[in-house]
């Protein structure tokens, strides 16, 4: 043991040991800041949890960590820093963990799967890093080629961005599998968490280092193909092409394809002017679509070029009875997922606003006829049922309502996307929301538009509406168009009617509003539900891997149904590829699309019930409870009884600790005091939220306060500056008053530096800390 600060500890012993051990500066991270910290929303209060650091992170060479050290003060011992170091190597796929104290070290290694795991070392003995990648090199088993590809540089040139953890992470262990000769890789990323920018260093180091001279990467959205090479790919220069169909230029190294482009032309088939040999890498981006598929004529691409290594990315790996990432890919390599996201702070975190009408389940009468006169089957009409096999305009006029109603009292300004049933709905949807909102759509027609697959001006408005500097079009309807791929950063409410039985579907919805944007005021999204949804949010594969629930023999083909996406293809494209009723923009002859029945009149729709969710930072799950009922349990956890709290409040110098304590719990007092409609004091609001006592207004505590002679012996002066002291505790709270750091804003700096107001009014730090306790002793006596 040691009498040293953790800070000494650092500076004085441990940066001398690695100096030592042949460490030097470029090869070393010191608090290493690897999360943003969870966003933590209640109500309109926003703030960030606490970032994860580590003490140091170690490179062998080009930015590739190998060791994490946990330094402790002298007053621990060299253990104590293990079990964080061990969370935080886990999470950024570090191999070697160390704690210290000073005293020496403690060696975790992490790539031992039997023997001596742990054991110490004095501070002379810390392992160089010829050392420590040795042992991994031979942990790994890695041949001289294997190793030169692993160790292969990322991009590092002019404007390079640096990744987060996992994206290195998922960069690693993707080039350390190519580099063992693993031929079918998978990568689960969730919605905005930057799949492009893996990808354009996954290929950067395979393409430096020569394992991969000729790539093509596959998108299946002409808008992504064009922001892929303007933007991510920018980097390789004139080694990269855009395929855009027609005759093919084989002078280039990368391309960027469509799918679409590729397969275009039954007789033939464009993929086929290159030879099967010509790829030895293609990357097929959002792969839970038409490449899983084994009879799509996107597939084709992928067999035709079975030589090449593929990889393939996706948010949401797909396993069904009739289409499987895995069965093709394999396990993914790597997964980071919404929740992790979140919890990082990295994704923007989401509220449920979920709503039940009073005829959910609806049952016409006698008397109830559809516009046409006709009566109606005699059966019960569900969420399943509106909008897809009958239309009833109160109930579209009652969700267009709630909506206009959530916009008015928050931003009628923020991007909004309602998904519908079908692009029929959308239309009726748009026409409501005019109705519901006409003061905007008066300001500009442009308010809100339907953007679906089969109207031309519609898409037009695309752009307009995923653009951060845009203001029109601020609500968008659609059915499909805007459910995948499409980068709609600035959303802020997405509102769910229609009827989601899909995960893939859902999770890619959600994946809409997941990207934060700080810049233009996004911390998170808001989900609008007014068919149930959001149910899968409870479900287990929401956030876990796919589980697989069909198994197949090796000769056993796989039969495809993959949704194609309305935007994708043409109609007859649509047709031919999957025939079937949901994703049939108009009907055929021989498919032909079921009349729906429309009630226009006669029928009462109006909420009966509004439940609102949000994330609970502690289990990461969406929590049902009021912010009240919140606010207590999360209390009672710290402080179980009232004396329990009001003693840890009266030992605090400084309340704002405990205050912050709570609020990292995501416990927020603003809010509280809103729904109390009263000037309270955190004491009040913990006292009356927690512990059902009565509270007191600021104002209310002062005026006890005046009435007695606690101050009595100031005068001049000192008074002055009490009197100003409790002044400002009415107007801002104790946590205005209780640090001398206070003493640095008006009007106290008419009196002087805090130092001087400090010793030369009150005589000292203790005396002047006496008078804050007298303060807080009169304000909170029971």
């Amino acid at each position: 043991m040691n009498q040293y600060s953790e800070a000494d500890v650092r500076a004085k012993l441990i940066d001398p040991a690695l100096k030592a051990a042949g460490w030097d500066e470029t090869r070393i991270g010191r608090e290493k800041y690897f999360t943003d910290g969870r966003i933590i929303v209640r109500g309109k209060t926003i703030s960030r949890g606490e970032r994860k650091f580590a003490d140091y992170i170690l490179y062998y060479q080009n930015n590739f960590p190998i060791a994490l050290i946990e330094a402790k003060d002298g007053e621990h011992t060299v253990g104590d820093g293990m079990q964080q170091g061990l969370r935080y190597a886990e999470i950024l796929d570090i191999p070697f963990v160390y704690s210290s104290n000073g005293s020496g070290f403690l060696e975790h290694d992490r790539l031992k799967e039997s023997g001596e795991v742990e054991r110490e070392l004095s501070m002379e003995e810390f392992p160089t890093p010829e050392d420590l990648w040795q042992r991994y090199r031979q942990a790994k088993d890695f041949s001289e080629n294997e190793e030169s590809i692993v160790l292969s540089d990322d991009y590092q040139g002019t404007g390079a961005k640096e990744m987060r953890y996992y994206q290195r992470n998922a960069v690693n262990k993707t080039v350390e599998a190519v580099a063992k000769g693993k031929d079918r890789l998978l990568l689960v990323m969730a919605t905005g968490t930057g799949k492009t920018f893996t990808a354009f260093q996954i290929i950067w180091r395979l393409w430096k280092s020569g394992n991969k001279k000729r790539i093509l990467f596959l998108v299946d959205r002409t808008a992504l193909a064009q922001q892929t090479v303007n933007n991510d790919f920018k980097p390789f220069g004139n080694a990269i092409t855009r395929f855009q169909g027609g005759e093919v230029d084989h002078s280039y190294e990368i391309y960027v394809a469509l799918y679409q482009g590729l397969t275009a032309g039954e007789e033939n088939e464009i993929f086929r002017q290159f030879s099967p040999e010509f790829f030895d890498l293609v990357i097929v981006d959002e792969c839970h679509r038409g490449s899983a598929k084994a009879n799509s004529s996107w597939r084709k691409v992928l067999d035709y070029f079975s030589g090449a290594t593929q990889i393939g990315l996706t948010a949401t790996p797909k396993e069904e009875k009739d289409v499987s990432n895995s069965e093709y890919f394999g396990d993914p390599v790597y997964t980071y997922s919404l929740a992790q996201g979140i919890e990082d702070g990295f994704l923007a975190p989401y509220k449920v606003v979920r709503y039940r009408f009073n005829n959910e389940e609806w049952r016409p009468n006698e008397s109830t006829r559809d516009e046409e006169g006709q009566e109606i089957e005699d059966r019960f009409y569900g969420n399943a049922d509106f909008d897809k096999n009958i239309i009833i305009d109160a109930r579209t006029k009652a969700v267009a309502e709630r909506i206009a109603e959530y916009l008015n009292e928050t931003d009628p300004y923020q991007k909004t996307i309602v998904f519908c049933q079908d692009t029929e709905h959308a239309e009726r949807m748009r026409q409501a929301l005019a109705n519901a909102l006409p003061e905007y759509v008066h300001e500009n027609g442009r308010y809100v538009v339907r953007i679906t697959g089969n109207d031309a001006s519609g898409k037009d408005e695309l752009p307009s509406f995923v653009s951060r500097d845009e203001k029109y079009p601020v609500i968008a309807t659609t059915s499909k168009l805007l459910s995948t791929g499409v980068d709609t950063k600035t959303t802020k409410l997405i509102v769910l009617d229609m009827t989601i039985n899909s995960m893939t579907e859902f999770k890619q919805i959600i994946g809409r509003g997941t990207r934060l944007e700080e810049q233009h005021g996004k911390y998170y999204f808001t989900i609008m539900d007014f068919r149930g949804a959001t149910r899968l949010f409870a479900d287990p594969e929401f956030d876990g891997t796919a589980i697989k629930v069909y198994e197949r023999t090796d000769d056993e083909p796989l039969e495809m149904d993959e949704e194609i996406e309305e935007e994708t293809l043409s109609e007859e494209e649509i047709q031919k590829e999957n025939p079937r009723e949901d994703v049939l923009l108009d009907g055929t002859e021989q498919n032909p699309k079921p009349k729906k029945v429309r009630i226009r009149e006669g029928v009462e729709f109006y909420p009966i019930q509004k439940i609102v969710q949000f994330i609970d930072p502690e289990t990461g799950k969406l929590s049902t409870e009021t912010l009240s009922d919140f606010t207590k349990k999360t209390i009672l956890s710290d402080y179980a009884t009232l004396d329990e709290f009001l003693q840890a409040w009266k030992r605090s110098e400084r309340k704002d600790i405990i205050i912050n304590e709570l609020a990292e719990k995501g416990v927020y007092f603003d809010e509280l005091r809103r729904e109390a409609g009263k000037d309270l004091d955190v004491f009040d609001l913990v006292l009356h939220v927690a512990y059902g006592k009565k509270p007191l207004t600021r104002s209310e505590r002062v005026k006890n306060l005046s009435s007695s002679d606690y101050f009595t012996k100031y005068e001049g002066k000192a008074r002055e500056i009490i009197d100003l002291l409790i002044q400002k505790y009415a107007d801002h709270g104790i946590e205005a008053i209780d640090d001398i750091g206070d003493l640095k804003v008006s009007p106290f700096t008419e009196y002087g530096r805090p130092i001087e107001i400090v010793d030369e009014i009150f005589g000292g730090r203790e005396e002047y800390l006496e008078v804050i306790q007298k303060i807080e002793a009169g304000l909170y006596q029971e």
